[in-house]
């Protein structure tokens, strides 16, 4: 029997003393509403006892850092085993990073180049080739008996005086003759040479008739040119009449041009990465850009702009790494293309014998892990795009992807929503893999919203019933059939179709279209597309067909660089009309708020600036003399200066990723004793910042400026989330609604472009019910909202719906359907249309 993990008395977070039984190597789904305590169960417990336990297994020199480590709040946990996290949180990406050096795909790439890519010269381009003793052998063995052969040496000096020396030499060795500038001379004779304009010579080392039992001979001759000639060999075929010229063969024992005399360096993996210095671009270092003339005006903020390297063309790489080809292609161009094309490649590889032994086993574990990207939706993707640009779905499956890749087992898995940023076709896969994962003797404990997930579990926990305050309990647990028949759960309820997101009655029909003429940026193909103002518009299709580059780029983009009377980023010829129908443009994307533990959604929305105002007003600052930046933990005076208003100190973790923990002195609080004296009913400002949205909400109701921010907060579902929660914890759905909420607390006139890309990311079905609301108030005040989303509930409550595909990358980038949910659900050929008609018929 698997067994199972035991939870007794957790306390983390909002979780109430619970107590859990998880069946082990079962694909488990914990879900529930927004800030109900799923990732405090399974990232601030479970992972987190599981990493302190394996730092507990290690020396004495590595457990000091369990003193910094602070122990989850639980009783005890039975039946753990080793933990991985899969998080859509960013890792610390550097500017180096990319989604082939994540998943060790470009690894293998290296490692193949290495050993089976042939070396070209880097100035006339031909192949270079290095012959071994025996090999040239073979060749010659291979001429016609009675064919007469030179063995020559070809000598290289840099001064007269050294070549005359040298040939002295060769005469005390006992060689006779030379050939000087293509005529045969007696180095007996050497009173006659005029050593300074010597181009060439080549020392006759042996003559002699191909016949058999002449290769103990013909190898010793060859050793002997080598030596003499810096492992360089030429061969002078002779046919025995004058008419016909002798015929050269040249050979070399290392990698160089025969013709140019280039050398290549020895040819490792290493000479193929970007991240070290025997590989990298000597102009740009690696990274693939540089620098251009930084720009600085009153205005804006210093602003650094970068440019392709011209020497590398922006492929990071020297350019004898890029002289090193299979089947005619660099390293540079197959990290370049997609992982479907990629993909096909490798698999259409074929060998030549003395490549094949080594180069065939490394290409096919190339393909493995390249069919496991693939399986994971993310085809589209090539091996060379910056690991910054990807989103925090698309960088969980690239971890993913390297676990399955692994091959690992007795491990618990424990992903969060590894389905954002998924059509429901690739979903599927996803699926599949998750089961690989169990299959192979692993526990998988996933995180999730997402219907189809929930469905293939073997089990399934919902936490509840509410958020913050109002959850950290488990509701319901069980199978899906048993779950789906608990009345207790909201989950189950929907689940089973008793609650629902309704189809609209009437959709709005719009007068006037925002129109993009000639989208062709990246993989779009030249498109017009009408988008209806004061409607909303929903952009669907398989991952990578497109959506986020016609909505993020070209339209946000550009209708933003208009209103703003600025210079576009260029994307050809693209033309928009009808922009001048808006006051404004928001865009809202999953980015974080803020990449340091200072950025919170209080500094976000501005709400952070009204409560240090208020703080300084009261008695107790007066009487002190405190201004507003007293209560400011960016600056000195009232912050704790022990971990400068962090809250927490950085840990060099040395071989794992640098842990955050809290500080001792002020325990997490960020100020000093002094600014915590001063209090607003009781509370100090670092009390106001650990309040949650909804607790806030009550006790700011009586001042406008915050209580409209709060009200926003928990209008976009986030009443869980405390004021001064770090940036760094929040999920990509969570951000992005920090930031929708930032923008509706400010008065719109119904003139606004929203943009919004997957905001349902992080959301339960009843989340997603209330931001339907929300998007539905906002369109009836006459505002227009475009939509990049996989959700099938927002798709069926949109006004319009654009598909983009048919497939992912160079095969996507076309429009395949258009129009109301209703007619796209119709459209034969429509990928998003087989699964919305379900969806619409519920």
């Amino acid at each position: 029997m698997p067994g199972k993990i035991i939870i007794k008395g957790a306390r983390v977070h909002n979780l109430k003393n619970i107590d859990l039984e998880i069946p082990r190597e079962r694909l488990v789904v914990v879900t529930g509403v927004s800030g109900s305590g799923k990732s405090s169960l399974a990232f601030d417990t479970l992972f987190a006892e599981g990493q302190r336990r394996y730092l507990e297994s290690l020396g004495a020199d590595r457990r000091q850092l369990l003193q910094q480590m602070e122990k989850p709040d639980v009783d005890s946990i039975d039946g753990l085993s080793p933990t991985i996290a899969i998080q859509q949180k960013p890792s610390q990406a550097s500017p180096r990073s990319t989604a082939g050096t994540m998943t060790e795909v470009y690894d293998y790439l290296r490692l193949f180049f290495a050993r089976a890519g042939r070396p070209h010269c880097v100035e006339c381009g031909r192949e270079i080739t290095a012959h071994t003793i025996e090999q040239i052998v073979d060749e010659l063995l291979t001429l016609p008996a009675q064919t007469r052969v030179m063995i020559l040496a070809p000598v290289r000096s840099s001064a007269s005086g050294d070549l005359k020396e040298r040939l002295h030499e060769f005469v005390r060795q006992g060689f006779a003759r030379a050939i000087i500038d293509g005529r045969m001379q007696d180095l007996g004779a050497q009173s006659d040479f005029d050593y300074c304009n010597i181009r060439q010579l080549d020392v006759v080392i042996d003559r002699l008739v191909m016949r058999a039992g002449i290769d103990k001979r013909l190898a010793d001759s060859l050793e002997m040119a080598s030596r003499h000639g810096n492992q360089m060999i030429k061969i002078q075929v002779l046919d025995g009449t004058a008419a016909e010229p002798a015929r050269e063969m040249v050979f070399s024992q290392r990698f160089t041009c025969v013709y140019c005399g280039v050398s290549l360096p020895e040819i490792i993996p290493s000479l193929f990465s970007f991240n070290s210095p025997q590989g990298a671009c000597p102009s740009c270092h690696g990274l693939g850009v540089i620098n251009t003339q930084r720009a600085r005006s009153k205005a804006r903020n210093a602003d650094d702009s970068s440019a392709p390297c011209p020497d590398c063309g922006g492929s990071r790489l020297r350019k004898e790494s890029r002289a090193v080809k299979v089947a005619g292609r660099d390293i540079t161009e197959i990290a370049a293309w997609s992982v479907s094309k990629a993909l096909l490649f490798f698999s259409g590889l074929t060998f030549t014998e003395d490549r094949s032994a080594v180069g065939k086993k490394i290409a096919e574990e190339v393909v493995r892990r390249l069919r496991v990207l693939a399986d994971l939706g993310l085809e589209y993707l090539s091996l060379d795009r910056p690991s910054l640009t990807l989103s925090g779905g698309e960088s969980q499956r690239l971890r993913l992807a390297t676990q399955i890749g692994s091959a690992m087992a007795g491990v618990l898995y424990i992903l969060d929503e590894p389905s954002i940023g998924l059509h429901q076709k690739d979903n599927e896969r996803l699926l599949a893999l998750l089961r690989r994962l169990r299959d192979a003797g692993n526990s998988v404990l996933v995180v999730e919203h997402d219907r189809e997930t929930m469905l293939a579990a073997d089990f399934l926990i919902d936490m509840g019933p509410g958020a913050g305050i109002h959850g950290g309990e488990v509701v319901a647990w069980g199978t899906p059939p048993e779950l789906i028949r608990d009345v207790r759960s909201l989950t189950g309820r929907y689940l089973a179709g008793a609650l629902a997101i309704p189809v609209p009655a009437q959709r709005r029909r719009a007068e006037n279209f925002l129109t993009i003429k000639n989208a062709n940026a990246r993989n779009l193909k030249n498109l017009t597309v009408e988008i209806p103002i004061g409607s909303m518009t929903c952009v669907t299709g398989v991952s990578g067909a497109g959506k986020s580059t016609l909505v993020m780029d070209v339209l946000y983009g550009g209708v933003a660089a208009r209103l703003q009377r600025r210079q576009e980023k260029s994307h050809g010829q693209i033309d928009i009309l009808g922009w001048e129908n808006f006051d404004r443009v928001i865009g809202v994307d999953q980015a974080p708020i803020g990449r340091t533990p200072r950025s919170n959604p209080a500094t976000y929305t501005g709400i952070y600036d009204h409560l240090r105002e208020l703080f300084a007003q009261l008695p107790g600052a007066r009487v002190r003399g405190y201004g507003s930046e007293r209560f400011s933990f960016n600056v000195s005076g009232g912050r704790c200066e022990a971990c400068g208003g962090d809250g927490v100190i950085r840990v060099e973790m040395y071989f794992l990723p640098e842990m955050l923990v809290t500080c001792a002195v002020c325990k997490g609080r960020r100020y000093n004793r002094e600014t915590l004296d001063v209090k607003y009913k009781g509370l100090s400002i670092a009390d106001v910042l650990d309040l949650s949205v909804d607790q806030a909400l009550e006790l700011f109701n009586s001042i406008p400026a915050v209580d409209d921010r709060l009200r926003t907060l928990h209008e976009v579902g986030l009443g869980y989330l405390r004021l001064g929660q770090s940036a760094a914890t929040l999920a990509g759905g969570e951000a992005q609604r920090v930031k929708l909420a930032r923008e509706l607390a400010r008065r719109s006139a119904g003139r606004s472009l929203y943009v919004l890309d997957e905001p349902t990311s992080g959301l339960h079905f009843d989340d997603v019910r209330k931001l339907v609301e929300l998007l539905n108030r906002l369109a009836d005040l006459g505002n227009t909202i475009v939509i990049v989303e996989h959700n099938l509930d927002i798709i069926k409550s949109a006004d319009y719906v654009l598909d983009l595909g048919p497939e992912s990358g160079e095969r996507g980038g076309e429009i395949i359907a258009k129009g109301t949910p209703e007619e796209i659900a119709a459209t034969v050929g429509s990928a998003t249309g087989h699964y919305l008609l379900a969806a619409l018929a519920a």
